[in-house]
């Protein structure tokens, strides 16, 4: 994803569309949080079990690409979570369900397309209602997952056509939005603009 003058927006950008198919079912803006928050922690524990799955079989470098989405995806409930906390105090995140992996490359095309999905039909769902309602705070933290969310499908698509060529590389997980960059040619986030220096890097 290359680095842009200004910030990535819905008022800049012109990959927001919904899939003419679309699947998701769209309630109001905090009902859409929520269920945005049981998504990613159902993707969260998915991708932990895929990292403990690809180390079991010999790939460790995707076992460390799936270790750094396990840990965005807690970005972004994390984000959602506070938005719910502040119209629902008492409300509880939902529990991660108990997952396993299969094939490493089976678990990499799993990974890519829920990420599709949540780029190009349930984020975009999500940013339509919350600007219909006037919501910028949700907006703004949608617009943030969904680009992440395509980053990451990316990664996963190049670690299955290089399953069996893999490199040194680390990847650089961005605090703010979830984004994942490979390797060190970097200086900020293209999606929040987050310095490097305050990446995690797995």
């Amino acid at each position: 994803m290359k680095v842009r003058s200004a910030v990535p927006t819905v008022e800049n950008s012109t990959n927001f569309d919904i899939v003419s198919d679309s699947s998701t079912t769209v309630g109001t803006t905090l009902e859409n949080l929520k269920a945005a928050i049981g998504g990613e922690t159902g993707a969260s524990a998915k991708y932990a079990a895929f990292a403990k799955a690809a180390k079991e079989q010999g790939y460790d470098q995707i076992a460390r690409l799936f270790e750094a989405t396990s840990a965005a995806e807690q970005i972004h409930i994390g984000l959602e979570y506070a938005l719910v906390a502040e119209a629902e105090p008492d409300y509880e995140k939902p529990a991660a369900p108990d997952c396993s992996g299969e094939a490493t490359d089976l678990n990499l095309i799993s990974g890519a397309c829920g990420e599709i999905y949540e780029t190009s039909d349930m984020y975009p769902s999500f940013i339509k209602k919350a600007q219909e309602e006037g919501n910028t705070k949700a907006v703004q933290v949608f617009t943030r997952a969904k680009l992440a969310e395509s980053v990451h499908a990316e990664r996963y698509l190049a670690a299955y056509n290089d399953l069996d060529a893999a490199d040194d590389d680390k990847f650089y997980l961005c605090p703010i939005c979830g984004y994942i960059h490979k390797g060190e040619d970097f200086e900020k986030c293209p999606i929040c603009f987050c310095p490097k220096a305050t990446f995690t890097a797995f």
